[in-house]
């Protein structure tokens, strides 16, 4: 999953503050450690420890589910977050279960956030999320039990320093709710200055803000959604599977201008292929383990193909892969059920 920043690089504060009142005690009890010492030559401005819309990559607050964060220790963070009871792309389900996608959209806000703030990570560099997974921890995953104050530990690991800059990390979260756990997640990081990204994608980036053809959509109902316009497959007339559908001036998935498919785009399209798959068109995404291989051109055919198949710890599966120009660009594994804790 591959991030761009395009805001201009400012500074950074001292340690954040929590605003947050009522963390649960279990949580803040942790030993807190100093702050290592990485650099922090251009990065974001941090006003008291609350999460923006420069931090999160999310200008829209309405997108944006983090609020602020404190430090508990060395590379461990408490976040604030809030989940919406509604929302105008995570929707809940017709059923009142909440869309398990949040998990996933939280960590990517979460773990740049932290980048940014924490580890002093510029806003000209670029974010490239090699491997997303997430699983929903209870059967009631529902609205009620998973909407509006939500405590997330994150655990930052493998951390990787190159003359003091950030270079990648891994992230694994948790996410409760009144001491509940409700979620865990997990994500490998890697950072890119502006410099080497520019010079690599110097073409593409010539083409940004070029219009891209908006394709037919596979039948709303088919892919788990009730509106066209958040409708990510179209259908093949020529091949096995769908091809990806990329509608660039939706609010949510296409916040601003890029220069390659969002990530976010990539793991809708692989719970829509297992949703058009599934008897009745009943999926509910409780978990997902994706690996991104490679930057998803926007000018480029991206093929979606899909299989059911089995694992040795989740039973029925489904196998989702992302093509362009016959080489994978993303390999994706959904489960449909909660893992039994018996």
């Amino acid at each position: 999953m591959q991030e761009r920043s395009d805001t201009a690089p400012g500074t950074v504060q001292a340690r954040p503050t929590a605003l947050r009142t009522g963390r649960p005690a279990a949580i803040l009890a942790e030993n807190s450690a100093a702050r290592p010492a990485y650099r922090t030559d251009s990065p974001v401005l941090t006003p008291d420890g609350l999460a923006t819309g420069e931090l999160c990559h999310r200008p829209d607050p309405e997108d944006r589910f983090p609020l602020d964060w404190l430090q508990l220790a060395e590379h461990r963070y408490l976040v604030s977050v809030n989940w919406p009871a509604a929302h105008r792309f995570f929707a809940p389900r017709p059923d009142g279960r909440q869309d398990p996608l949040i998990v996933a959209e939280t960590t990517r806000q979460a773990t740049m956030m932290l980048a940014h703030a924490e580890f002093g990570v510029p806003v000209g560099d670029q974010f490239v999320m090699r491997e997303l997974g997430y699983r929903i921890e209870t059967p009631d995953f529902t609205v009620h039990e998973a909407s509006g104050a939500i405590d997330v530990v994150v655990e930052c690991s493998d951390v990787q320093l190159r003359a003091g800059r950030l270079v990648g990390m891994r992230v694994d979260l948790r996410f409760q709710r009144l001491g509940r756990l409700l979620a865990t997640s997990m994500g490998i990081l890697f950072c890119t200055s502006a410099r080497v990204y520019n010079r690599l994608r110097a073409e593409r980036l010539t083409a940004v803000g070029r219009p891209v053809p908006l394709l037919p959509a596979v039948a709303p109902h088919q892919t788990g959604r009730a509106d066209h316009e958040d409708v990510v497959l179209a259908l093949s007339k020529h091949r096995p599977g769908w091809r990806l559908r990329l509608n660039t001036a939706h609010p949510t998935l296409f916040a601003r201008p890029n220069d390659h498919v969002p990530g976010m785009v990539l793991l809708e399209a692989a719970r829509q292929a297992a949703t058009v798959l599934t008897p009745g068109h009943d999926f509910h995404a409780a978990s997902m383990r994706v690996a991104f291989h490679k930057y998803c051109e926007l000018d480029e055919p991206c093929w979606i193909l899909a299989r059911h198949d089995t694992d040795a710890d989740q039973g029925a599966v489904l196998r989702v892969q992302g093509l362009q120009q016959e080489e994978p660009v993303f390999t994706a594994t959904l489960g449909g059920a909660v893992r039994d804790k018996g």
